[in-house]
């Protein structure tokens, strides 16, 4: 499979299987777009081909399809996939070590955000709580047994707000730390945090302690002060903009986000990408909101032509920038990530869970609260093997649409809870998602061909056992 097409000015291939990426003057471009639906290429040109593109000399053509075919026979173009055949899909481990928690220390929230999926707090179940200490402790034991020979493992300190159940986090961070040399584990750990809360102390033990924090901010003030007002009804954006700007600024190499949301009430979303960028933050994610098809602020379908473009027109904005990173501008054309990843992605339920303040386990904070996907509790060891197999079985090769899409080894099948919100079925892809991402993929592959100059295909790891590779383990 090769993927043709423009973005920023340039016309581009993309060859799916092998990962190269090729930047094409015109008449490649219009050649290759004719025969990638027939592909692979012949050593000679049909002469129907040349029929189709009338307006440029024959002898040019056949010049170009010599060197489009040099290309293909690199394996560079029309490359084949190693892993179409379902059976050796279903050879992925179906035990996958647990590597990553998602820790949720809070139940209950200080902002009334009016798009949370976690409705504000509780997840939907009425009940605002925060976790003791005991059920973390109990969570970083199961986590320690369940990671198997895995030396890193991932804790993301989650809510809810985790602010309002600092002391819980402190304590879990100094316990975790207590068993790293008797387990050999490395223990890395993230908090997710709206800021109100933060104070001089929490900063420095945040800057201290976390490999990794996401600051909660929407954008410009009248957009985040719309979406994210407190508990009052006031604004939240004078509040945390500056405690946020401090804790960047003693953050020094560590990694940070800030990350807002998009919604159907703000799809010039690029208006606040750069909002954030002209603060001074430099690493930079924008989501669009997700959620079943009545919800009012989801993106919808009817939005996409202007989501697109929005897309793009940031991508221009961003060209050639140093100072700003778009979390969706990343991609790797230089170094693939290993084949467990691309087919799989995030592992949730088999290599990443959530867990409840009361202990519960989920698949990933986006399941909790629905009840049939609750995996067993901390506290009796329970694990329901057979929802965590359902979720290792899904892939690119499991998921129909994926399958056929030219993104599948970049966004490795999607989201599994996106796709149960809107089509109440984990394997069913959610196509607005799914457009979405290939837009944003497009506007980075663009960027980075524009950057370096592309047309080797991408190294990965060939290794489906992923706690196997040194950078893995």
């Amino acid at each position: 499979m090769v993927h043709t097409f423009t973005a920023l000015g340039q016309y581009l291939a993309a060859d799916v299987n092998s990962g190269a990426v090729h930047v094409l003057d015109e008449m490649s471009y219009r050649l290759l777009s004719a025969v990638g639906e027939e592909g692979p290429m012949a050593p000679e040109m049909p002469e129907t081909l040349a029929q189709r593109l009338p307006q440029y000399p024959i002898q040019e053509l056949k010049e170009a399809w010599q060197e489009l075919h040099g290309l293909q026979d690199q394996g560079l173009l029309f490359t084949n996939d190693e892993y179409i055949d379902p059976e050796k899909a279903m050879e992925l481990p179906r035990q996958a070590v647990v590597k990553a928690l998602c820790l949720h220390v809070s139940h209950d929230c200080n902002l009334r955000c009016r798009y949370c999926f976690a409705s504000t707090g509780d997840f939907g179940t009425g009940h605002r709580m925060t976790m003791d200490f005991e059920t973390a402790k109990r969570a970083i034991d199961w986590v320690v047994e369940k990671s198997g020979k895995r030396r890193n493992i991932e804790v993301d300190f989650f809510g809810g707000e985790p602010l309002m159940a600092m002391d819980t986090v402190k304590r879990t961070v100094e316990y975790a730390r207590s068993l790293e040399q008797a387990h050999n584990k490395c223990f890395r750990f993230t908090i997710t945090t709206n800021g109100i809360l933060l104070s001089d102390e929490n900063i420095d033990y945040i800057n201290r302690e976390m490999s990794n924090v996401v600051l909660s901010l929407d954008g410009r003030q009248n957009v985040n002060d719309h979406m994210r007002p407190t508990i009052n009804g006031k604004g939240s954006y004078d509040v945390i903009v500056p405690k946020f700007q401090k804790l960047v600024a003693g953050r020094g190499t560590k990694d940070y986000y800030v990350r807002g949301t998009f919604t159907r009430e703000n799809l010039d979303f690029s208006e606040d990408v750069m909002h954030l960028a002209s603060l001074g933050f430099r690493h930079v994610s924008v989501e669009p909101a997700s959620g079943p098809l009545d919800d009012p602020f989801a993106i919808k379908c009817e939005d996409l032509p202007q989501v697109d473009a929005e897309y793009e027109k940031l991508a221009r904005e961003l060209m050639g920038r140093k100072d700003v990173n778009f979390f969706h501008f990343n991609v790797d054309l230089a170094q693939g990530p290993c084949v467990i990843k691309r087919l799989r992605g995030c592992g949730a339920g088999c290599e990443y869970v959530a867990i409840t303040p009361d202990g519960d386990i989920y698949p990933c904070h986006q399941f909790v609260g629905k009840e049939e996907y609750c995996m067993g509790n901390v506290f009796d060891g329970s694990f329901n093997m057979d929802i965590s197999s359902t979720f290792a079985n899904q892939n690119i090769y499991t998921r129909p649409a994926c399958r056929e899409c030219w993104a599948r080894f970049y966004c490795s099948g999607g989201c599994s809870a996106s796709n149960l919100l809107v089509n109440n079925d984990i394997s069913k892809s959610n196509e607005v998602a799914c457009e979405m991402e290939r837009k944003r993929l497009e506007c980075a592959i663009a960027l980075n061909a524009i950057a370096a100059g592309m047309g080797e295909a991408v190294p990965t790891c060939s290794n489906t056992d992923c706690n196997q590779c040194e950078s893995c383990q």
